[in-house]
C-alpha cells in the first residue's frame, strides 16, 4: 500500500493542474467572451431620426438595453448618473455620440465603432466624452490593476487573524485597523502620486478601506468557521473569482452571463464599481456596491466576534524526580 507521504505527493501532483485549469477558466474564459450583453445605452433626439438610431442598436439582439431621452441634456444627465454608458443623439448633421470613458474606456470605444459604422453615408459621427477618464490613466489600466492588490491585502489581513487565532474584539479591531491603513496608503498612491482617481480624497480612502475590510472580514470569518480551510475558500472567492469576475477592466455587462452579476456580488467587483462612482461620478449609483460591501463586512466581523478562541493544549506538568532512597550506611 502507498505510504502517507506518497499519497500526499500524488494529491499535490493532481491538485496543481486542477488549480491551473480553474485559474485559466476564471481569467481567460470571460476575457475571451467579452461582448455587450444588455449594455445600457441612450438614444435622444426627435423622431424619426432617433427611432432609426434605436433600431440600429436593437438589431443586435440582446446586446444593448436602449433608454429613450427627449434631448441631449437628458442623455448627458443619465450618463453622469451612471444610468447609461453613453448615448447617441440624433441631429440634422448626423448622430452625435456621448460617451463616458471614465465609466469604461472599453465600452466607450465599442460605442464609437457601433455609431460610426451605422452613421449615414457621407456623414461623420461627432463624439463628446462627457465624463472623461483621468489624464493619468486614459485607458483605465491602473484602476483595473488595483483590484488584485486590494484583494491580496484583504486576504493577508484575514489570514493573519485566522492563523494567529485572533477572535472577538481583538480580531475585529485588527481587521478594522489594517483596512483603514491600507485605504490611506492606497489613496496616497493612486490619487496623490499617480493621479488615476480624481474624486474626494477621504471618500476614496473610505471606499478602498471598506473594500479591503469586506475581503478581509470574509476571509477571517470563513477561517473562524472552518479553520485554515476557510482561508483557501476565501482565496477562491475573493482572489480567483472576485478578481476575474469583477469587470473593472471592461464592464460587468461585457462579461458572459451570469459572470458579470456574480462579480458585482463579490467585494472586488463591488469595490471597483464603488471606486468609479466616487472617483469620477460624484457618488452616483453607489448604493448597491455600498450595500454589498457592508453586508460582507458585517457578516465576516460577526463570525470573528462570535467565534470562540481555540483553546491551546495544556502543557504537561513536569513530574518531580523520584527521590533517592535513604543512604545506607
Amino acid at each position: 500500500m502507498p505510504t502517507a507521504p506518497n499519497r500526499r505527493a500524488v494529491a499535490v501532483i493532481l491538485l496543481i493542474p486542477l488549480m491551473v485549469t480553474l485559474a485559466l477558466w476564471a481569467f481567460a474564459w470571460p476575457a475571451a467572451r467579452i461582448a455587450p450583453r444588455d449594455l445600457p445605452v441612450g438614444v435622444a433626439g426627435a423622431a424619426p431620426a432617433a427611432e432609426q438610431l434605436e433600431q440600429r442598436f436593437e438589431q443586435r439582439d440582446g446586446a444593448f438595453e436602449v433608454h429613450r431621452y427627449a434631448d441631449e441634456a437628458a442623455a448627458r444627465a443619465a450618463i453622469e448618473d451612471r444610468v447609461v454608458y453613453g448615448a447617441a443623439v440624433a441631429t440634422p448633421q448626423g448622430p452625435h455620440l456621448l460617451t463616458a470613458s471614465a465609466a469604461s474606456p472599453v465600452v466607450s470605444q465599442l460605442l464609437r465603432e457601433a455609431v460610426t459604422a451605422s452613421a449615414p453615408e457621407g456623414t461623420q459621427a461627432e463624439v463628446t466624452d462627457v465624463v472623461a477618464a483621468p489624464v493619468g490613466d486614459p485607458r483605465g489600466s491602473a484602476l483595473g490593476a488595483s483590484v488584485l492588490p486590494l484583494a491580496l491585502a484583504g486576504m493577508a489581513a484575514g489570514a493573519v487573524v485566522t492563523l494567529m487565532g485572533l477572535r472577538g474584539a481583538r480580531g475585529a479591531l485588527t481587521l478594522l485597523t489594517a483596512s483603514a491603513l491600507v485605504g490611506l496608503a492606497a489613496t496616497a498612491v493612486a490619487h496623490s502620486w499617480l493621479g488615476v482617481i480624481t474624486g474626494d480624497w477621504w471618500t476614496e480612502a473610505g471606499v478602498l478601506a471598506l473594500t479591503v475590510l469586506a475581503i478581509g472580514s470574509a476571509a477571517a470569518g470563513l477561517g473562524a468557521l472552518f479553520g485554515q480551510r476557510g482561508i483557501g475558500l476565501g482565496a477562491l472567492l475573493m482572489v480567483l473569482l472576485g478578481n476575474s469576475f469583477s469587470g473593472v477592466t471592461s464592464a460587468p455587462q461585457l462579461l458572459p452571463e451570469p459572470v458579470g452579476a456574480i462579480g458585482q456580488w463579490l467585494p472586488p467587483g463591488a469595490g471597483g464599481s464603488l471606486l468609479r462612482s466616487v472617483a469620477f461620478f460624484d457618488g452616483s449609483a453607489a448604493g448597491g456596491p455600498v450595500l454589498t460591501l457592508t453586508l460582507w463586512s458585517a457578516l465576516g466581523l460577526a463570525a470573528v466576534l462570535l467565534a470562540r478562541r481555540t483553546p491551546r493544549p495544556a502543557e504537561p506538568t513536569p513530574t518531580e524526580p523520584a527521590r533517592e532512597s535513604a543512604l545506607t550506611g
